[in-house]
């Protein structure tokens, strides 16, 4: 596949990276030289210097004939414009836009295949919001990741002492459950390191487990693996931008709700749009003012700011003064790195990670219908749906245990129609199954991608 990224910023550098490893020729554009050459140094990948809109650059960098075009440029209306221009002068079959600002994504003939111009419209702050409003209505998990359009959840928690399921083998888990719960366990990180799980691994307090489990049964499991974490009620939201306002909106009607932002200007205009928050002027990283704000009696505290310092200070400084519960924005994947696994916050959100599941969902459409990038792109949870029939398929009308994929694919549960069935040897695949798939190591996507790549026939 033929691939155009426009722009080298931190989420069309993450795409790159993401996609260089999947054998498509890729091609970056953007205005910045020193950008292109740090990317060009690091992948095997084409770059062209210029502005993304221009019909002459996107010739240059081979739009004639690009299966697709990923415009994630810092500028919503360069996006816009990139992809009208792929689209009347060179026919591009498939478009996708990053927009940041909400107004363009409240008009859909400008982000339908009615319009042309977009066929997908991504919005990283829509996303980032929707990921950290699930963690605050989830307390004690570090991801809620959505499969079967929200039927199914994965979640990741770490698991503590006092758990009824910890220091248990995996074979002993459904025993530990009230009846009616069906869970599996996707994978284990054991001090950073991936563990395939097996029926007789043990979860160990401090792991980082992930399981699959229908949605009503996530909050069962989850106290199965920790001691019951306390329900949220109070909410303080560093950051008044796109993000840190559109989680106030959706949060005011459930909890209690306090914005801290720095300038007046865009406090005084945030106060006029929230109905039941409240809105403060001041620097996330005044001790003074957190304390004023009995920050050791809130429950979240997110740190959503541009600017990841502060997030990181004040996020280390609110857990310092009592908050039980506190998440930080990190745009910088160096840093996110860094706090990963820091006692002193609970999670660090990176928003490129965000992005390029959602990105990745639309780039690998077919048989890939649902795609989270995790561990910093090292894994992948995938929704898998199985095309074809028994002549056609390499995986319907076969058990699970028959299935030809890599030792690092895990199947860990399949959607019928609207019932979840959890992963088992005798589980015979059937045509438009939905399989869900923890894969530990991305390297091995060709093989995951071929395994369900219907055909004419296969022998």
């Amino acid at each position: 596949m033929k691939i155009l990224i426009l722009g080298a910023g931190q989420v069309g550098s993450s795409v790159a990276v993401a996609l260089a490893s999947e054998n498509s020729d890729i091609t970056v554009v953007d205005n910045h030289p020193q950008r292109l050459r740090d990317l060009s140094e690091r992948l095997d990948i084409r770059t062209v210097h210029g502005h993304a809109s221009l019909p002459s650059v996107l010739e240059d960098a081979g739009a004639d004939d690009a299966d697709l075009i990923i415009a994630v440029t810092s500028s919503d209306e360069v996006n816009l414009i990139a992809c009208q221009v792929a689209d009347a002068l060179f026919k591009t079959p498939t478009k996708i836009a990053r927009l940041r600002q909400t107004e363009y994504l409240q008009h859909p003939e400008l982000t339908s295949r009615r319009g042309n111009a977009v066929d997908v419209a991504i919005s990283p702050e829509a996303l980032v919001c929707t990921h950290v409003q699930r963690l605050i209505e989830h307390p004690g998990a570090l991801q809620v990741l959505d499969f079967a359009k929200g039927q199914v959840q994965m979640v990741a928690v770490r698991a503590a002492h006092g758990g009824a399921l910890v220091d248990e083998p995996i074979r002993h888990v459904r025993e530990r459950l009230p009846p009616g719960t069906d869970v599996r366990v996707a994978a284990i990180y054991r001090h950073g390191k991936p563990i395939i799980p097996e029926a007789t691994t043990r979860i160990e307090a401090n792991d980082e487990v992930f399981f699959l489990a229908d949605r009503r049964h996530i909050r069962t499991v989850m106290d199965a693996l920790r001691p019951k974490d306390k329900p949220v009620r109070r909410i303080l939201i560093a950051g008044g931008g796109n993000i840190g306002m559109s989680l106030a909106l959706a949060m005011e009607g459930q909890f209690g709700v306090k914005l801290l932002e720095r300038s007046r200007d865009r406090a005084k205009a945030i106060a006029e749009d929230l109905q039941n928050s409240i809105v403060l002027v001041g620097d996330c990283t005044d001790e003074d003012l957190l304390r004023e704000e009995n920050i050791d009696q809130t429950d979240v505290y997110c740190a959503l700011t541009n600017d990841d310092e502060a997030n990181i200070l004040s996020a280390m400084l609110a857990k310092r003064m009592g908050c039980p519960r506190v998440i930080a924005l990190i745009n910088r994947p160096a840093y996110a790195e860094l706090v990963e696994g820091d006692s002193s916050i609970d999670i660090a959100i990176s928003p490129q990670q965000v992005t390029l599941g959602a990105l990745l969902t639309h780039i690998r459409a077919g048989t890939m219908v649902r795609v989270h990038s995790l561990r910093r792109g090292m894994a992948e949870a995938i929704e898998a749906v199985a095309l074809g029939d028994s002549r056609t398929s390499r995986v319907i009308g076969r058990g699970l245990d028959e299935l030809d994929l890599p030792e690092s694919a895990n199947v860990v549960g399949v959607v019928r129609g609207e019932k979840l069935l959890i992963a088992h040897h005798d589980v015979i695949v059937e045509p438009n199954d939905h399989l869900i798939v923890f894969l530990l190591d991305k390297r091995e996507l060709p093989r995951v991608e071929a395994a369900f790549r219907a055909g004419v026939t296969w022998f």
